[in-house]
């Protein structure tokens, strides 16, 4: 199996777990279920600071151990007095070491768009991001039937949410264009390699429509990569790793938002 297959594997194995213990119904009583949501569909196209989504995460399959002991409140806090356009937070455990509480916290203290940042494989999750909060759900074409995308999608819009799409090819791009997505996520990382080409995501790009949101992924790591994706039709770009391998992720993300104005 590659590193997704095991993923998957791993999400579904949790999410039977989190039934047994959580009922959909107690998820519906949380006080976030029924709070108001906020775009980041509409963050991003009016933004003019480059439509930055900043990440927080700790680790990845791809680059091993990134930022163990940030702390989730400075780092979220700053990344929103920097004037990004919204938040990622990453809650799986196993792979990408969020502690439990790392969404919870980030939510609590910030009141821009977050993306809940994990593997959907079951519809419990969408109910469960709305429960922690979240403002969008991640989609990623690669490990979803289509029935499965349009089904998460259709429950998450129910319930207030926004879907960012995740793709890494022209099949999958071609393939899923007439789902209601709210952005698309173009991956520079090949999710079988982790090999990264910001070439191949300029090339996807013309095959969407020029009204869709589009957000490049992965490997973005200079301002001329960025200003290049802008050239190429791209209106945002969701950064981690850039961010995160420094002693003070936020002050990473002033700088570059700085020099982006």
């Amino acid at each position: 199996m590659n590193i997704l297959d095991t993923i998957k594997a791993q999400k579904l194995k949790e999410v039977t777990n989190l039934k047994a213990q959580f009922s959909t119904s107690f998820l519906e009583e949380q006080p976030l279920f029924n709070s108001a949501t906020h775009s980041l569909r509409k963050a991003i196209e009016s933004s003019v600071t480059g439509g930055i989504i900043a990440e927080f995460k700790r680790k990845s399959p791809a680059k091993g151990n990134i930022n163990l002991d940030a702390n989730v409140v400075e780092v979220t806090q700053g990344y929103a007095n920097a004037a990004v356009s919204g938040l990622s937070v990453l809650t799986d455990v196993a792979f990408f070491g969020a502690r439990s509480n790392d969404f919870e916290l980030a939510r609590k203290n910030n009141t821009i768009p977050m993306l809940r940042k994990d593997f959907m494989v079951d519809e419990y999750q969408i109910i469960q991001s709305k429960a922690m909060g979240a403002d969008v759900i991640l989609l990623i074409a690669k490990i979803l039937t289509k029935k499965q995308m349009q089904s998460y999608t259709n429950l998450a819009h129910e319930l207030g949410m926004e879907v960012f799409l995740e793709t890494q090819n022209e099949a999958e791009i071609l393939e899923n264009m007439d789902l209601n997505f709210d952005l698309i996520g173009i991956n520079n990382r090949n999710l079988n390699s982790f090999e990264v080409s910001v070439e191949n995501s300029i090339k996807l790009a013309q095959l969407l429509p020029k009204s869709s949101v589009k957000i490049a992924e992965s490997g973005i790591n200079s301002l001329e990569t960025i200003q290049r994706l802008q050239t190429n039709g791209f209106n945002g770009f969701l950064m981690g790793e850039y961010f995160m391998k420094e002693e003070n992720p936020a002050e990473k993300c002033k700088n570059l938002i700085r020099q982006l104005l």
